[in-house]
């Protein structure tokens, strides 16, 4: 059956609703479920912090026996397969939904269609791929971990008018605005874990943190790229390890002492492969996404930007261009335009003050 343009309306709004538990829900994504029935939405629910509760369960609940003769709206497809609780998929036929619309499908082999096939010979009506591209990108870092076997990268950056990315010996600087630096902030929140290479701490000493009123709990988890643990044990992020967690990804044979005293302070030490003295790049991004890790901020300096671009593991590309000229000095961005042009289409663009935000995407 085709879909109308209210099922479009009606799972933008679940698509929007999904963002609410986005890097709260572990390693199971952020999906949301609306029930409508007579054109009032009766029940809706979003994929629980932790990952348990599923959305479809919640809004079944809300929707009690209202559910009976409704739509189901879900921006992916029902689970198939038993776990603590039984799938999603018999959920909404138990409760007597009619039909379901549907937007991305699951690539999990214990769903991959399984959940359309239950629905289907339950005599419900099934209508998939209602905004499917929508949902697919707020999906990535799950679709992107269940295809892949690696965390979602995105590679942000903040770059002047005239290129570069900072300037050489001088630390932070703001290049962007207020506006801007807010949504970087948002994008924290939304996120399980955020990248830096040991040079940008060692220059700039961040602290990587949500810091948005009310947001602060939403932090994601830090990792220093450190091969022979430099980092400083008075900086920042040591510092705050034992309330916002840091990962330090450094080889097996660095310093004992600086490592025990590291973990000490809150950290935690990821035993890493090294290519050319680097981290291998790849096996590093293998044992995150085993870890629980779906969505990954890279905010390294030019040489870890280049890196990831380089072995292909950014997915998407943000960029923050304010009108700060920093001239002389300036630390060069990696060659980031040869790379949108051939791997990236844009996906869209937007003013926050005095700011241009870009944001490219590598399809899946």
């Amino acid at each position: 059956m085709a879909a109308t343009a209210l099922d479009r309306r009606y799972m933008a709004a679940a698509i929007r609703f999904s963002r609410r538990h986005h890097g709260l829900t572990g390693t199971n994504p952020s999906v949301a479920t609306l029930i409508v029935k007579d054109n009032v939405i009766v029940g809706r629910g979003v994929t629980a912090i932790g990952g348990r509760p599923h959305a479809e369960t919640q809004a079944l609940l809300e929707a009690g026996e209202h559910s009976r003769g409704a739509t189901a709206y879900v921006t992916l497809e029902p689970c198939a397969h038993h776990g603590k609780t039984p799938p999603c998929a018999n959920a909404l036929v138990t409760a007597g939904i009619t039909r379901v619309v549907s937007a991305a499908n699951d690539p999990d082999d214990r769903v991959a269609g399984k959940g359309y096939a239950i629905l289907r010979d339950a005599g419900i009506e099934v209508v998939t791929g209602v905004l499917a591209e929508e949902a697919a990108d707020e999906l990535a870092g799950y679709l992107i971990r269940s295809s892949r076997k690696r965390p979602e990268a995105t590679l942000k950056l903040g770059l002047s008018t005239d290129g570069f990315i900072g300037r050489k010996g001088e630390g932070q600087i703001a290049i962007s605005g207020p506006i801007s630096r807010a949504q970087a902030h948002v994008m924290r929140a939304e996120t399980d874990a955020i990248l830096v290479g040991i040079g940008t701490v060692l220059a700039d000493n961040p602290q990587l943190t949500c810091r948005l009123a009310g947001l602060e709990h939403r932090s994601p988890i830090r990792i220093v790229l450190d091969s022979h643990l430099r980092i400083p044990m008075d900086s920042e992020l040591v510092k705050t390890a034992a309330t916002v967690p840091v990962w330090i990804a450094a080889r097996a044979d660095a310093d004992p002492a600086k490592r025990q005293a590291l973990i000490a302070a809150g950290c935690k030490i990821l035993a890493t492969e090294t290519d050319c003295g680097t981290t291998a790049l790849p096996e590093l991004m293998d044992d995150l996404a085993a870890q629980g890790i779906s969505t990954l901020i890279v905010e390294g300096g030019a040489v870890v930007a280049a890196s990831f671009l380089e072995e292909k593991l950014v997915d998407r590309i943000v960029l923050f261009e304010g009108p700060v000229e920093l001239g002389e000095g300036g630390v060069a961005a990696p060659d980031l335009r040869s790379h949108m042009a051939h791997e990236f289409k844009l996906l869209y663009e937007s003013r926050f003050g005095d700011d241009r935000y870009s944001e490219y995407v590598r399809p899946l």
